[in-house]
């Protein structure tokens, strides 16, 4: 056997062309891995952005939509307010149509009376007290004590 056969089949040989078959093995199963990797961070991505863009895209509609859908339920809240007033005014107007009614409302509002009845006024005695002739307990007439009192209303300290 020549020496290049001996070099060949050698174990030192065999080792070292054994040890570059199996880091070309390692490297391609490493850059496959890499790039099976760098696909799924490349989908993930996409779809992240493709997420963002559609909450993006819909969160203005979705604000819009709940938005009137509160409106609508104060337009509703309104319309129910406003027949429950129309069903009120109704009833005061078939009320208003009794004559009945009517002279009762004169008589406590208008203070009316009837041809031949006699209305009487009642006063507080106590509310009277210190009055004579239109004069407060001082003498004077009412109107000069209200002036007083507006003018002592504006000085400072009162």
């Amino acid at each position: 056997m020549a020496k290049g056969d001996r070099d060949r089949f050698s174990t030192a040989a065999r080792l070292k062309v054994l040890g570059e078959q199996t880091a070309a093995r390692v490297y391609r199963s490493q850059t496959k891995r890499q790039a099976r990797r760098s696909r799924l961070t490349g989908r993930a991505a996409l779809l992240a952005l493709v997420m963002c863009s559609l909450v993006v895209a819909l969160a203005y509609p979705m604000r819009q939509y709940v938005s009137q859908r509160g409106d609508i339920a104060e337009q509703r809240r309104k319309e129910h307010d406003a027949a429950a007033q129309v069903e009120r005014l109704r009833d005061e107007k078939a009320r208003l149509q009794d004559d009945a009614y009517i002279k009762r409302l004169a008589r406590e509002h208008l203070h009316m009376q009837f041809p031949g009845e006699t209305g009487y006024t009642v006063t507080d005695p106590s509310a009277g007290k210190g009055r004579r002739d239109g004069k407060a307990a001082t003498g004077r007439p009412w109107h000069q004590n209200l002036w007083d009192g507006v003018d002592k209303a504006d000085r400072p300290g009162n």
